[in-house]
């Protein structure tokens, strides 16, 4: 049996964080998306995995080899992304048996061990909002996927696992192109359904799809409730640990220092003196966050410094920025009202209360600059002392 896992694409949507990442590559509680699901596969035995890159596809290799675990790893490189359809016919060379997984998907590892019991088969999950996603028709057996049913409601819908023989790939060439130009694999699973049955495996245990930069926290909340506290950096006198903490070799929590978990702290870190950390963050590897900052529910990623008088709630931040000394991060707007983005265009309601910055890698900002919620800044940009913030800054922005 093969695991193939699907990861050629940009995830446009996903911006400023895919810059210079592919999506796969966005880390939840400091392991990416695509970790998490090779971990999912190697605990349910599965031990030979391919991988379809695309879009910045040697940060995958770089970071991976050819071996993880005790899985073999091989990679098949999609030079055009011309659909999910496309993209599962480069399985096809790849033996009689095998399982499909769209690598963007953040998901209880127990999904992998109940679409293995069933070939010929797919996994679906409940959703109370799903008119974004493609419908399941069917009982025990598939009958049809109805793709994203405007105002659809308490549905289950298509979860992106499969578990099909070769006759699969038959049906993905005879498939005529979407309306998008595209193979998709679900126009081909539909061909399928009507000749030959197609095993509904339900799942009730937690599932997301990360489309949005937004959904890598409510993922990172997933995760760290289920933490255990393991405390391997060191703890200075007069700072407070509570609740469930991970603190990675290296990092020390200097006095003053307030930390209430669940938190997940990397190697190499100090914290404090007299920084609070708030329950739902992730600290990645050699971050500082210094005297009199504030961190809530968000994350930071490898090599960031927020060193001093900083604010920052419900916000993603990538590597190696630099917070300059006051500068702060609002994360609710004064009518308390859902924040509201603009994502390819397009201004999308995120379904929260509260979110702070997007921010993409290299970004620097000077001292007491203000950044307004929902705001997303593009990679390499430097935001000028006492300047204020919204919206959408491009990368490479300088702002005065």
């Amino acid at each position: 049996m093969i695991g193939f896992i699907m990861a050629a694409g940009e995830g446009t949507r996903m911006w400023p964080l895919t810059e210079g990442r592919p999506k796969p590559m966005i880390p939840i509680a400091n392991k990416p998306i695509i970790e998490h699901i090779l971990d999912s596969l190697v605990d349910n035995g599965i031990e030979d995995i391919v991988i379809l890159i695309g879009y910045e596809g040697r940060k995958i290799i770089e970071k991976y080899g050819y071996k993880y675990r005790d899985a073999r790893i091989r990679y098949e490189y999609q030079e055009r992304r011309l659909g999910t359809g496309n993209a599962a016919l480069y399985a096809e060379k790849y033996g009689d048996e095998i399982i499909f997984i769209n690598g963007d998907l953040y998901f209880d590892s127990k999904a992998i061990r109940e679409i293995k019991k069933k070939k010929n088969s797919l996994l679906a999950v409940f959703k109370e909002d799903s008119s974004s996603y493609g419908l399941i028709i069917g009982n025990e057996n598939l009958e049809e996927i109805k793709e994203k049913v405007k105002n659809a409601k308490n549905s289950w819908i298509n979860a992106g696992i499969y578990h099909f023989d070769s006759k699969i790939f038959s049906y993905l060439k005879k498939v005529k192109l979407s309306e998008r130009g595209e193979i998709e694999i679900t126009n081909a699973i539909n061909l399928f359904a009507k000749e030959e049955k197609i095993k509904i495996v339900r799942f009730n245990g937690f599932w997301m799809d990360i489309g949005m930069p937004w959904d890598v926290l409510d993922a990172t909340k997933n995760y760290l409730e289920r933490i255990k506290r393991d405390i391997k950096g060191e703890v200075e006198d007069f700072a407070v640990i509570k609740g469930n903490v991970i603190l990675g070799e290296g990092s020390r929590i200097l006095s003053g220092t307030y930390i209430e978990g669940p938190v997940i702290i990397g190697k190499n870190c100090k914290i404090g003196p007299n920084a609070y950390i708030r329950p739902y963050t992730v600290i990645g590897d050699n971050c500082h966050i210094g005297n009199a900052c504030e961190i809530k529910a968000s994350v930071i990623m490898d090599g960031s410094k927020i060193p001093h008088f900083n604010y920052v709630g419900d916000s993603i931040i990538g590597e190696n920025c630099n917070l300059g000394a006051g500068t702060k991060i609002a994360n609710l707007r004064l009518d308390e009202k859902n924040i509201e983005v603009y994502v390819k265009g397009k201004k999308i309601n995120t379904r929260r209360r509260k979110l702070g910055v997007i921010m993409g890698n290299n970004v620097h900002t000077g001292i007491n600059a203000s950044i307004d919620s929902g705001s997303m800044v593009g990679s390499n940009s430097f935001i000028a002392p006492g300047a204020r913030i919204g919206g959408i800054v491009k990368k490479n922005s300088r702002v005065f």
